[in-house]
């Protein structure tokens, strides 16, 4: 079975690419190149870099990355100073884990000029409503009782009594 390094080396050299050419597209270094080509994780400080690197080198090579970046994993997994650490916990993530995370990748600019829009607009939404509905409402249809009604035409309300001031 051919190493992850082996493999970028000979679809490079079967494309006919050069470093340069590769360190050109991809934006990687070319000393990257070299050390990814050679299997010399130890030129790089973190796991991450290597597996950026190796998944940007390998999609320019229209390679299977998924599998280059599975066998990637078990050779970094051989190695003390790429391995994964443990995690830190053993409790399973929960909703406000989940929900604390998506709002972490929000970008709060085009959010912000999102909400003040939608509360412009919602607000605009309830006084159009609200003045729909205000003017349709008869004032007198719901008098409480004791006030004056007369019950036929022509019926005059009594007037009240004054008392008299001592």
């Amino acid at each position: 079975m051919t190493t992850v390094a082996e493999q970028l080396h000979l679809a490079r050299e079967a494309q006919k690419l050069s470093v340069n050419d590769v360190a050109e597209v991809t934006k990687i270094r070319t000393d990257h190149i070299r050390a990814l080509e050679e299997g010399n994780f130890n030129v790089f400080s973190a796991p991450v870099y290597i597996r950026g690197f190796v998944r940007t080198y390998a999609t320019l090579l229209k390679l299977d990355v998924t599998r280059i970046m599975a066998n990637l994993d078990g050779e970094l997994g051989k190695t003390e100073k790429f391995r994964e650490p443990p995690p830190l916990s053993d409790q399973k993530r929960g909703v406000l884990d989940f929900l604390t995370l998506q709002l972490s990748k929000v970008n709060w600019r085009v959010a912000s000029v999102v909400l003040v829009a939608a509360g412009i607009v919602l607000a605009i939404s309830m006084f159009v409503w609200i003045s729909r509905h205000r003017h349709t409402a008869d004032p007198l249809a719901n008098l409480p009782t004791g006030i004056y009604q007369p019950t036929t035409s022509g019926e005059m309300a009594p007037l009240p009594t004054v008392a008299p001031k001592h």
